[in-house]
Formats: C-alpha cells, sequence, structure tokens
C-alpha cells in the first residue's frame, strides 16, 4: 500500500503526551492503513483452546477482509489457516463456529485435510496437491489461549509467554467454557474504543457498576493505602503460589491487581457471581489477573469467571466489539450461577463505554477538535497505547 503524503504528515506532527490528530482516526485512507501496519503484522488474540474441544472444531475471525479459521486438527493440536479456498477464493467455513471432519468448499467441493492439506478437488486435471493446501497463518497457545498473527515474520512471542504463562496458567482455563458471547458495534474509529479501554479516567461518571468492586490499577497511584492493599495481596497469593506483580512489555501489558476490600468478583457486591472456582485461587481472595494486548483486546481473570474483549475495525468510523464471559467447564447455569448476575457488570460497563466512545467521536470530528493532552497519572495506558501504536505505523512506513 502507497502511503499518503497527508498520514505521513499526521504521524509526523503528533505531539508525545496529547491525543492523536484528527486525522489519523477520519482520514478516508485510514481504514486500510490501520489494517495493513497494525492488524495484519501484529499477534491478535483469537479465543479459547476449550472452545475447540475435538478435533474438527473450528472457529473463525475476521480481520478486516481476511476471515482465518482456527481449528483443533486430527492430532488434538491448534492450528490456523485463512479461510480462503485455494481454487477460486471462496470462503469455505461460513459460520462463526462449527464442526468439520473436512474443511469442504462449498462453492465447487475442493476439500481440506485438517492439516490445511488439499485432499480431494472433484473434476480437476491432475495438480500438485502440496502446492494447494489452504495457507497457514502463525498459531500460539498459552495457558488455554489461542493467539494468531497474520505476518510472515510476527514479533517474537516468547517474552509475552514468559511473562503471561507463569501469572495465567494456575486460572487453568483450559478447563473452562463459554457461557456468554456479546458482539456491538460502535459507530467509532477503533483508536477511540482502545484508547478509552486504556484508561479509568472516566469510571467514576462512567461505571457506577464496576466500581463496585473495581480498584482502578491503570493510572500512577502511589498512595499508602494502594501499597498496603498491593502488599495483602502479594502476601495471599504468595500462600497459593500465585504469581503477583506486573510487566510492562513492548505490545503488551501484564499484571495481578487488587479490588476493592472485601471483593472477589466483578459483581454489584463483590461476592462471587460462579459457585465453582476457575483454578487454584483459595478463598477467591486473589484480585484480577489482567492482560492487555495490543492493539485491540484485554481480558480480567477473577476467582469466579474472566471477561475477554477485542475490538477490530470493520468499516470507516466503525469498531465491532465482541465480549466473552468465560465459567468452570462444570459450572451449571441455573445451579452454579445466575446469568443475569455473572453478565450484570460488563454488560452495563460496555453499554456505557459504547456511548461514551460515540460521543468522543461526535466531539472529535468537529471542526473545533485540537488534540489535548493526556493525564500524566491517570491516563498512562492510553499514552503508551498512542505511543506503540505510533511507533508500528512508523515501521510500517520505513519498511515499505
Amino acid at each position: 500500500m502507497a502511503v499518503s503524503k497527508t498520514i505521513r504528515d499526521l504521524f509526523a506532527d503528533r505531539r508525545r503526551g496529547y491525543c492523536l490528530p484528527q486525522g489519523l482516526y477520519v482520514d478516508p485512507g485510514m481504514l486500510e492503513f490501520d489494517m495493513r501496519a497494525v492488524f495484519h503484522r501484529h499477534w491478535l488474540q483469537a479465543g479459547l483452546e476449550a472452545e475447540l474441544p475435538k478435533p474438527g472444531d473450528y472457529l473463525t475471525l475476521s480481520v478486516g477482509e481476511s476471515s482465518v479459521v482456527v481449528l483443533r486438527n486430527a492430532q488434538g493440536a491448534i492450528g490456523a489457516f485463512f479461510n480462503t479456498c485455494r481454487h477460486r477464493g471462496a470462503q469455505i467455513c461460513r459460520e462463526t463456529r462449527g464442526h468439520m471432519r473436512r474443511l469442504v468448499c462449498p462453492y465447487h467441493q475442493w476439500s481440506y485435510d485438517l492439516s490445511g492439506r488439499l485432499a480431494h478437488a472433484p473434476f480437476m486435471h491432475e495438480i500438485d496437491t502440496d502446492a494447494h493446501g489452504l495457507l497457514p497463518v502463525r498459531v500460539e497457545t498459552m495457558a488455554g489461549v489461542i493467539f494468531i498473527c497474520l505476518a510472515h515474520s510476527p514479533p517474537d512471542f516468547a517474552p509475552f509467554r514468559a511473562s503471561l504463562e507463569p501469572m495465567l496458567e494456575p486460572h487453568d482455563l483450559r478447563n473452562a467454557r463459554v457461557a456468554h458471547t456479546a458482539t456491538w458495534v460502535e459507530r467509532a474509529d477503533w483508536k477511540l474504543t482502545m484508547q478509552n479501554a486504556r484508561e479509568c479516567y472516566h469510571c467514576r461518571a462512567g461505571h457506577p457498576q464496576l466500581l463496585l468492586s473495581y480498584s482502578d490499577f491503570t493510572g500512577s497511584d502511589g498512595s499508602a493505602d494502594r501499597q498496603a492493599r498491593l502488599a495483602a495481596l502479594e502476601s495471599r497469593c504468595q500462600a497459593l503460589r500465585l504469581k503477583t506483580g506486573s510487566v510492562i512489555g513492548p505490545w503488551y501489558e501484564i499484571g495481578r491487581f487488587p479490588l476493592l476490600e472485601g471483593a472477589v468478583s466483578y459483581t454489584t457486591d463483590g461476592k462471587p457471581a460462579v459457585a465453582r472456582q476457575l483454578g487454584r485461587v483459595g478463598d477467591g481472595d486473589v484480585g484480577v489477573m489482567w492482560w492487555g494486548l495490543q492493539p485491540n483486546s484485554f481480558s480480567h481473570v477473577v476467582s469466579d469467571y474472566g471477561f475477554f474483549f477485542q475490538a477490530f475495525p470493520t468499516g470507516p468510523q466503525e469498531t465491532t466489539v465482541t465480549g466473552k464471559w468465560i465459567v468452570h467447564k462444570d459450572a451449571v447455569e441455573g445451579v452454579d450461577y445466575d446469568r443475569t448476575r455473572l453478565l450484570e457488570v460488563w454488560t452495563a460497563t460496555n453499554e456505557q463505554d459504547r456511548a461514551l466512545v460515540e460521543n468522543n467521536h461526535r466531539g472529535m470530528v468537529s471542526i473545533a477538535y485540537q488534540p489535548g493532552p493526556y493525564s500524566q497519572i491517570t491516563e498512562q495506558m492510553t499514552m503508551r497505547f498512542d505511543e506503540w501504536y505510533c511507533a508500528a505505523a512508523e515501521a510500517y512506513m520505513a519498511a515499505g
């Protein structure tokens, strides 16, 4: 993709510590630029291994105009391929999830085994089946979570694994399941969605349900009370051999943080929403294990459930967001948990965030918009998102 002078100038003129220039949200070329510079080149969280319990189970993920199928193969491992037939390019798996013994194109019935190899091409002359298999997508699994990257040479995954796996593995997400999935559309550029998701400056006014259990870890609160609660959490977790602390990586952030005093889950009363806990968490007073992955996701796991969030641009100034609620695989709705109570906090929070982000977009497109300064106290993660995004963009432009 040839990058326009306008886009290059917008990045060159960006002022560090300030919101991004208006054009980086609304320029007509930004959607294609962001897909190529960001989403096609970096690791994306795709789902849970537990969503694919049997060989032939699959899920699909749309990254811009490119669909990816993630599946469990005949050997029980997780693989991923571009969801595009090697005959005339039709999409093979048309559902968001399902099961196939072979991947069969619905157009001309070309079929592929679960390793992506072309197995049958009816009414064709002799062709090289090895040369016409599905194109692979890089895939990594870690502590039950699946990650994909569309690039031929993705960023080094090893440091991310070394940082996240010891903290996440005790929550035993391989023995979990998705209790509920919700998808919604925000009428705003995806960067506004993620900038909002990386700070809690807005939480006091915007998220009354969340603040009944959540303690903000996105800023730089160095108060004695904050330090005392961190020390108490560390002591409890050490007894359970749960790793604590935080990591700020080049394209990820990871940490275990306390909830409000007396809270053990994201609920309106701080008590568990699910009777069956996730992993080795003792009495459940282990705070929240959180990780954020640039460009587009964050995940929370508390003692009894997890919440996964990811956002993809799906049009100019349009972002599709997916949320997943994760519970123990044996947790039974109506017995171990009430669905309304499980969904309550994050459903309210996501609806509130959608309204905030869309309102942000409506104001930002005004001729009056000028980038304002970020808070050095409460918007540090948002500033790190912007720095990462601009560095990724500049690396793409330099390589092109």
